[in-house]
């Protein structure tokens, strides 16, 4: 019953982002393991790229009169190690690569559906790209996303589209064989 009581709605913010998570994590192959809310990034790939994975939605759990404008956070942090219990003292973005992710059905809530993976739109961004922007470092809006990742991806692209920016990010570590760390 816990879990129908704590998490059945799927267009809240906060297990929305959860389930965003789990969507790309069930694309990438890497959603066996149970998730660690503490760890400084959302998902590891098996070659270690790092991906934090942001979610906004146009239709919301709560009365609206129009529909949300789409702004991400990319908000610098400070990790936590859970080996050491330490926090790090600078913040920073912890990951190689944002996937920012948009529940992007706007005709009604009726017809809104979380589960339905083609409502679904992905932005891969590396996050070097987002370190060098010049507007807010703070947060991101769609349209500014847009400049960066013009063509949305779909569930279905979001493997090869990982692939692609893990030989671009860490040729260094293109091989599983590299050690973590």
């Amino acid at each position: 019953q816990f879990w129908q009581w704590s998490v059945s709605d799927l267009v809240s913010n906060a297990t929305r982002g959860r389930l965003a998570e789990f969507i790309i994590a069930s694309a990438l192959g890497i959603a066996s393991d149970v998730r660690d809310e503490w760890d400084a990034f959302d998902l590891l790939t098996a070659r270690r790229l790092r991906i934090e994975v942001k979610s906004c939605a146009y239709l919301q759990c709560w009365k609206q009169t129009r529909p949300s404008i789409i702004t991400f956070s990319i908000r610098k942090t400070r990790a936590w190690d859970a080996a050491t219990g330490i926090m790090q003292e600078q913040s920073s973005r912890q990951s190689d690569l944002y996937i920012f992710a948009l529940l992007a059905h706007q005709e009604s809530k009726k017809t809104l559906n979380p589960l339905d993976l083609d409502q679904w739109q992905f932005f891969p961004v590396p996050t070097p790209v987002l370190d060098g922007r010049t507007r807010s470092q703070h947060s991101i809006t769609l349209k500014s996303l847009l400049t960066l990742c013009p063509i949305p991806l779909r569930f279905g692209d979001l493997a090869v589209a990982v692939e692609k920016y893990e030989a671009e990010l860490l040729p260094d570590r293109a091989n599983p064989a590299y050690p973590s760390g």
